[in-house]
């Protein structure tokens, strides 16, 4: 037991994070943010004030060392713990996920939730970071909300599928103008500018995670052609998909 409660100790220690109270003294300064750090196994080692006023709890000593899973229940915790471990499992942030939280006495209300990886000096991945940002009026009964996260979803779902802003607008049943609007409010894009990056995030996990053609990863991500592809990738990430797969893999 105490071998286990030592490797546990080295493991937080191991977090590249410098001084655990003057991060959560800056977060404690913003009570419409949520922000924590957790280690390998998807444990709180840092959260601040706002994540324990919507847990009820006294002291971070309620929260250091328990999972999501443990300190919110269902249904949420569960969620929670899924993000972390894919997050965990696969180095890949949550960037922007739009998706209801518990909040204080029991009230639920929208947010932006964003999870990164931490990597030790060698790269591995020995915890993970994130916050969540209330929305202005969380109300979980503002249908425009929940159509934006299911169209959100369904964006993410297939990033090859032909879209139109129009035709997307109208599936989250909105007016392209409000549409518009509301996403340029919420993430300070374009509904074109989210979707090239939902499309090139796609393209570039394949380029790292499959072999496949680079004709073939395009067509995957929504391009029609792979030159319209390789263009609109060197625009983004500045490097052309053939030349950012020689360096991931070398």
């Amino acid at each position: 037991m105490q071998d286990d409660k030592a490797a546990q100790n080295r493991q937080a220690d191991e977090l590249p994070v410098a001084s655990w109270k003057e991060l959560e003294r800056l977060f404690d300064a913003m009570p419409d943010v949520v922000f924590f750090v957790k280690d390998a196994q998807a444990r709180y080692v840092c959260v601040n004030q706002a994540l324990l006023r919507r847990l009820g709890a006294v002291d971070r000593c309620a929260v250091i060392g328990r999972t999501a899973r443990e300190v919110f229940g269902q249904p949420w915790g569960v969620r929670y713990s899924e993000q972390d471990e894919q997050v965990l499992r696969t180095g890949w942030p949550i960037q922007g996920q739009l998706e209801l939280h518990r909040y204080p006495k029991g009230q639920e209300g929208w947010c932006l939730t964003y999870k990164f990886p931490l990597r030790d000096s060698a790269g591995r991945i020995v915890g993970l970071y994130g916050f969540s940002r209330d929305l202005p009026h969380p109300d979980p009964a503002e249908p425009v909300y929940s159509a934006l996260a299911d169209a959100l979803a369904y964006l993410r779902a297939h990033p090859e599928a032909p879209i139109r802003i129009s035709d997307w607008a109208q599936q989250a049943g909105l007016r392209r103008e409000r549409f518009e609007r509301l996403l340029k409010a919420l993430f300070g894009l374009t509904p074109r500018q989210l979707l090239v990056q939902v499309r090139i995030e796609r393209a570039v996990r394949m380029l790292q995670e499959t072999d496949w053609p680079i004709a073939q990863i395009a067509f995957a991500c929504g391009y029609g052609d792979q030159s319209a592809f390789t263009r609109q990738f060197r625009r983004v990430v500045g490097l052309s998909p053939r030349r950012f797969r020689q360096v991931w893999g070398s």
